[in-house]
């Protein structure tokens, strides 16, 4: 099963983290949500935060995990924020169970194929030798001259705990990450569509979603906008969290 934070009482609304992310990083608009008449699940996926980590590691095993969680959890037509990775499993999890998603947003990913555009910030990760006991600041130290954004560092530094005293260790699972990096950049099958009400966010100064994709965008789902948040990059909503929850807000109420 996977873990989650629960917040609040109402309507099921979803939320699903990026690549190497984890629900943490959805702490503060989750509990935000929860107090407006949902029932927020932030929700750890497969091989990330404190999920199960396995070798089985696809889009359509994650949305299998999703899915079986809303069973367990006797959750249904529920609302769902996904994004990246998170936006990616979102959009195959409305496509193949249409009757259990009312409402999507997809924040800053599109349907399209994405190349592999990870390499440095991976390469960054496996430098660290958690053999010789670093501390939080030689983990950094050693990342930095891969990874020499600062706001891509403390985010990756958020899956950083104890493993146990004097053992740091990261939360997600870089093995199999090193193994099934092209799981990630898959596109949306041709034939998934959704016709139920879709948002999708992006930021101004984000490439993941350009203009040229709106087209595509349509043919999966075309009951869709396209709003963009000016001068935030991928991370929108750790950016401008107060607009990007304006934008969410209003088109889930």
């Amino acid at each position: 099963m996977l873990y989650s934070k629960i917040e609040g009482s109402g309507k099921p609304l979803l939320i699903l983290h990026g690549f190497l992310g984890m629900s943490d990083n959805w702490k503060t608009l989750g509990t935000q949500f929860g107090t407006e008449g949902f029932q927020v699940h932030m929700i750890d996926l497969r091989n990330h935060g404190r999920s199960l980590h396995s070798e089985e590691f696809s889009y359509e095993i994650m949305v299998q995990d999703v899915f079986e969680y809303c069973n367990a959890n006797n959750l249904e037509n529920i609302n769902i924020i996904g994004h990246s990775m998170g936006g990616k499993v979102a959009m195959l999890l409305a496509t193949t169970h249409l009757e259990l998603v009312d409402k999507l947003i997809v924040a800053d990913i599109g349907p399209k194929f994405y190349p592999q555009h990870h390499q440095d910030i991976l390469a960054g990760l496996n430098a660290v030798d958690f053999s010789k006991k670093p501390t939080r600041n030689e983990v950094e130290e050693i990342m930095s001259p891969y990874i020499p954004d600062f706001g891509t560092r403390q985010f990756l530094m958020k899956s950083l705990y104890w493993q146990e005293p004097g053992q740091l260790a990261f939360r997600f699972n870089l093995e199999v990450f090193n193994k099934k990096m092209d799981e990630i950049g898959v596109p949306l099958p041709p034939n998934a569509v959704f016709e139920k009400p879709t948002l999708f966010i992006r930021g101004g100064k984000s490439n993941y979603i350009l203009d040229t994709d709106f087209e595509n965008i349509k043919q999966h789902f075309p009951n869709s906008t396209v709003e963009t948040i000016a001068d935030v990059g991928h991370w929108l909503h750790a950016e401008n969290p107060i607009l990007f929850h304006q934008i969410a807000s209003s088109f889930l109420k």
